[in-house]
């Protein structure tokens, strides 16, 4: 099962949505504020991406935050801080079922697209 994570006001979101809607591709939306995430979700985003990925690091979310978290962040802090706010997640996360990628354009979705039969 195919799972796109964003919020809905997002513009990327938006256009990764479109895009996998012409395509034709199946997939489950789930909205970060609306829905939440659990610990073992972002423990296992950790475990692919790292946070250095994960996070989007030019989000107001990450500016908003105290200067000492931002610079003390590792993987292990990061969950903490991606669970109390979600919109730190590089947008869209798309989940594959086999790997996990942050951000969207349409050249790099028709290269996983392409790499896996759905």
């Amino acid at each position: 099962m195919i799972t796109l994570y964003g919020i809905n006001n997002c513009d990327t979101v938006k256009k990764a949505r479109k895009w996998l809607e012409e395509q034709g591709i199946e997939y489950a939306f789930h909205d970060l504020r609306e829905d939440g995430l659990t610990p073992q979700r972002v423990a296992q985003w950790l475990d692919e991406l790292g946070w250095e990925t994960l996070v989007n690091k030019r989000s107001t979310t990450w500016k908003a935050l105290d200067e000492n978290q931002r610079n003390t962040m590792d993987d292990r802090t990061a969950a903490a801080v991606i669970l109390a706010h979600p919109t730190l997640i590089k947008r869209p996360l798309l989940d594959t079922g086999h790997q996990c990628h942050t951000g969207f354009s349409a050249a790099n979705y028709m290269k996983i697209f392409n790499q896996h039969t759905l």
